[in-house]
């Protein structure tokens, strides 16, 4: 069964149409999620860039490997320099690309 039960046909005139369309490129949204966003008072976000998942992929890689060093730190209560320093580069790496993305 549809979560919507009601239709509203619309008519849009050529600038009406265009703005809602460069709405729809912006966003990555359908024309209709468009709308009933307008409706509903919710803002339109820009569609973050396609690089946005590739650094969301290497972050939670820097991550858990920064995490395996610090449950072996807290299981060894001892962290060699080396350890921490490739933490440190780890945590650099991190910043770079995000820095990098915006």
């Amino acid at each position: 069964m549809r979560k919507r039960e009601h239709f509203v046909g619309l008519w849009l005139n050529d600038e009406e149409y265009a703005q809602l369309m460069k709405q729809c490129a912006i966003s990555g949204l359908s024309s209709s999620a468009i709308l009933r966003k307008a409706i509903m008072g919710t803002e339109i976000k820009a569609r973050p860039p396609e690089t946005y998942a590739a650094l969301l992929r290497e972050l939670s890689a820097i991550g858990s490997n920064v995490n395996q060093i610090a449950r072996w730190a807290n299981t060894l209560k001892y962290i060699s320099e080396f350890d921490i320093l490739m933490a440190a580069d780890l945590v650099q790496k991190a910043w770079r690309l995000v820095k990098d993305a915006l």
